[in-house]
């Protein structure tokens, strides 16, 4: 069935992998429809089950080398990655994607976080396809004149609650984060490194990103799922919690609570 969804759409079917397949289409317009399509038949085709069908779809634009009837290439290993981050029934592609879009299409998808892969010195942004009709979202990435109107001419901070104490973090600051007594909040756990973790201001907008050796965990309230970093940045939303060396879902001395507050200027 996702064979011929794909044929229909203009695309090849490269190869199948295990329960999965690799496609390659000319455009990115038509992998865009296509991505929706594999989607919404999937779940037309599982309605009323107590268990639906869920597929994962990423994809991603640029050049690929063929060979012996396979592609290769820094554009399929990006795809792999976005497979590797995508929950069931959800389309990740990259930012470079969206903008070779048409801008029709640009306005259905949103963008999540940066994410860093292996052999690539600049951090990848993953961007969400909107594939559903409803418009039940939780938006993850305001911009910054958003963040300034929703503030009323204030300014955001950032802040961080851990074992009974309250840090801030400034529109222009940063923070460190592990179990050596050198950072600025120190979490004595044994899941925690040394250095563990920074979280900074860019763009008026906070990230986190990992430097450890197990990991950050990242729960954004409202969100689907839990992210786990390995050397990557991510986003982080309005609140949520946040793991060093561990789920942030099992509570205990890696665990830290965040959330955006406004500060009147």
């Amino acid at each position: 069935m996702l064979e011929r969804q794909v044929q229909a759409a203009g695309g090849v079917v490269v190869k199948t992998v295990g329960d999965g397949i690799i496609c390659q289409f000319d455009e990115p317009d038509a992998a865009f429809r296509a991505a929706c399509e594999l989607q919404q038949a999937t779940a037309e085709l599982g309605a009323g089950d107590r268990t639906p069908l869920r597929i994962k779809v990423g994809y991603n634009y640029g050049p690929v080398v063929l060979a012996q009837s396979d592609v290769f290439g820094d554009t399929v290993n990006v795809c792999a990655r976005l497979m590797s981050l995508a929950n069931p029934a959800q389309v990740l592609t990259t930012r470079q994607t969206v903008d070779a879009l048409s801008p029709a299409l640009r306005g259905r998808c949103r963008n999540l976080y940066e994410t860093q892969i292996r052999g690539r010195g600049v951090p990848v942004v993953v961007c969400e396809v909107m594939w559903r009709s409803d418009a039940d979202l939780t938006k993850v990435d305001l911009s910054q004149s958003e963040l300034a109107a929703a503030a009323g001419g204030g300014e955001w901070v950032l802040k961080l609650s851990y074992a009974g104490e309250s840090y801030l973090v400034e529109p222009a600051g940063s923070v460190r984060l592990g179990r050596d007594a050198s950072n600025d909040i120190v979490v004595p756990s044994e899941h925690a490194s040394r250095q563990h973790a920074r979280i900074f201001a860019r763009d008026a907008q906070f990230l986190i990103a990992d430097q450890s050796s197990n990991g950050t965990f990242l729960m954004v309230d409202g969100g689907a799922r839990e992210l786990r970093l390995r050397r990557e940045q991510a986003l982080l939303g309005e609140r949520g919690w946040i793991g060093l060396g561990k789920t942030a879902a099992n509570h205990g001395d890696h665990v830290l609570r965040y959330r955006l507050e406004r500060r009147p200027r």
